[in-house]
């Protein structure tokens, strides 16, 4: 079994929760509340552009041509991410220039940017890996009945898509590729896990 499938496989109970989290749920069945995901969108732009860069960093660090131009490709997903959010940004009447980072999002945010400022490469998949994962997983999750049609549809059809799981995939490898099984790469997993449901609760619990 590669590390990404065994780390991914021993982390399902975060995976579940991430799952039944009330924003989740929330956003599934279409009836979240306009402020919940508006400040979801905001956090989740700021986050974006430092998972952008994590992957810039992580390229630089690259010790062959092939990780090199993966992570610019990951990047260049993100990119596109980014662009979705500011059609949520401009329907949801969502300043992304304003955004001033929640405690949950900063945690984040510093854990992704020093693990890949400060790591090799092996350990910054590591770190990242989760965030795709675990959205391929709950979007595929969220669409085995098919793509709803209330306001949250488009959110649940990037997160399913074939191009989505194919960004996952393409990171997963770079992970088995790279990194190391070792306790420090079963803990850096884990917490990036813990930090996508304190993403989503903090999400939950917003009062814009």
């Amino acid at each position: 079994m590669t590390i990404s499938k065994h780390l991914w496989q021993i982390n399902q109970d975060l995976a579940q929760i991430c799952l039944q989290n009330p924003f989740v749920q929330s956003l599934a069945k279409g009836d979240l509340a306009r402020q919940h995901f508006a400040f979801y969108v905001a956090q989740d732009a700021f986050f974006l552009t430092a998972f952008a860069r994590a992957y810039s960093i992580a390229a630089a660090k690259a010790p062959d041509r092939q990780g090199f131009f993966s992570f610019h490709n990951l990047a260049d997903g993100v990119l596109g991410e980014l662009r979705l959010h500011e059609s949520y940004a401009r329907e949801w009447n969502v300043d992304l220039e304003a955004v001033t980072p929640a405690p949950a999002t900063q945690r984040y945010t510093d854990f992704l940017l020093a693990t890949a400022w400060g790591s090799d490469v092996g350990l910054t998949a590591v770190a990242m890996t989760p965030c795709m994962r675990l959205y391929a997983f709950l979007g595929q999750e969220l669409a085995k009945d098919g793509i709803p049609t209330h306001a949250y549809g488009d959110w649940i059809r990037t997160y399913s898509s074939g191009e989505f799981e194919e960004l996952a995939q393409e990171l997963e490898s770079l992970c088995d590729r790279y990194a190391s099984d070792n306790e420090q790469t079963n803990s850096t997993y884990r917490y990036a896990l813990l930090c996508e449901e304190n993403f989503f609760t903090a999400a939950w619990e917003s009062n814009l």
